[in-house]
């Protein structure tokens, strides 16, 4: 069921995500060659303590950390730990919180030391596919406009989008209707309204869109084994166009 969302429900989904993306930028500066994916979720649990939130992947039944840490080939979902990130590394961090019992959201991709000129394009278009997707988050727009660009900006750049995990709604819950996939035809799909809120994640690879699961249960990797990029921000259609909540 979609849950179209108040005036008061976007500001304190605004307030919610506005840690998230604080939280973020403490991990973005942290990273750098040498430091573990273990160390980055312990700067997390402490920016989300400090800011008056709880993590919110932990109400994911048998997930137990406050970030996914996803490291070159792993797309989303990478558990943290010991791993070491490596210079010309890109790594992919997911955070969520709850804060008054509303739920924030974000994903950014970053570039350890200095990355191939691959890696680059890479972040680039899922950057820009993001961005170009929310530009159609509009009242009125159908949801699959949203997924059309995603997949045209990907494709344009020589990648492919990941078919088996997609975006959603968010709001009192972490994960709520509707399901925001990566491809699509324009013109198709839920008729986009004012108070709708959700997460647009574009999920961009080098080589082909199959993935798969490790033996770990929770970490998703290019079937090929190559490139992955994740990006994610939290979006409130509203009556003079999309607003990013994931922003400080």
């Amino acid at each position: 069921m979609i849950v179209l969302k108040s005036r008061d429900e976007v500001e304190s989904l605004r307030r919610s995500n506005r840690v998230v993306a604080e939280v973020l930028i403490e991990l973005s500066e942290a990273i750098a060659p040498g430091i573990t994916t273990g160390d980055l979720e312990a700067i997390a649990v402490s920016g989300i303590k400090k800011r008056g939130a709880k993590a919110a992947f932990p109400t994911v039944p048998g997930y137990h950390h406050a970030l996914c840490v996803s490291v070159n080939e792993q797309v989303v979902h990478g558990i943290p730990g010991a791993r070491r990130l490596e210079d010309g590394d890109i790594v992919s961090i997911d955070c969520g919180v709850i804060l008054d019992g509303f739920f924030g959201d974000h994903a950014w991709t970053f570039p350890v030391g200095k990355v191939s000129p691959e890696a680059k394009k890479l972040l680039d278009a899922g950057e820009k596919s993001l961005l170009r997707g929310i530009e159609q988050a509009k009242d009125g727009n159908r949801l699959h406009d949203i997924s059309s660009v995603i997949e045209n900006v990907a494709s344009e750049n020589g990648f492919s989008v990941v078919r088996d995990y997609v975006g959603h709604g968010i709001g009192r819950s972490l994960h709520e209707d509707p399901q925001v996939p990566n491809f699509g035809e324009p013109g198709t799909g839920l008729k986009l309204k004012r108070g709708l809120v959700i997460a647009l994640e574009p999920m961009l690879n080098v080589g082909t869109h199959e993935v798969e699961v490790l033996r770990d249960g929770w970490t998703v990797v290019t079937k090929d084994r190559k490139l992955s990029a994740h990006f994610e921000h939290v979006v409130a259609i509203m009556e003079n166009g999309p607003e990013i909540l994931s922003v400080i």
